[in-house]
């Protein structure tokens, strides 16, 4: 997958996460995590953007940390929504974010491997 395809899933992601907000019955539970949520999940693609013009590789590196922590902060938000019978297991949404964290552990491997010169061969 290449960049631009995956500013564009981050993109989908987000776009996806808003509609989901957007389809939540509204409590004092859903505001408060919906909210949390809404602005965990928009991040990555901002800060992905923001990555993409990184001054250096370990600038590259740390932009795709905040990324993989805002994604992580999001599915745990996601999981406490399915804990609590307000999102189903099998939501799309659960999912995606579970991949992109899982691609993002990835990339920042082997971007740290390339600051650090281990090969990885």
């Amino acid at each position: 997958m290449n960049s631009k395809e995956l500013e564009n899933r981050l993109i989908n992601f987000s776009i996806d996460v808003v509609n989901l907000i957007k389809s939540l019955l509204e409590d004092r539970v859903t505001k408060y995590l919906s909210g949390q949520l809404l602005r965990s999940a928009i991040s990555p693609a901002l800060n992905y953007g923001e990555a993409q013009g990184a001054e250096s590789t370990k600038d590259f590196v740390h932009k795709l940390g905040v990324v993989l922590k805002e994604l992580r902060e999001s599915l745990n938000c996601l999981k406490i929504l399915v804990g609590t019978n307000y999102i189903r297991t099998d939501s799309k949404v659960l999912a995606e974010c579970n991949e992109l964290v899982s691609i993002f552990v990835k990339s920042v491997e082997t971007n740290k491997k390339k600051i650090s010169g281990v090969n990885g061969d």
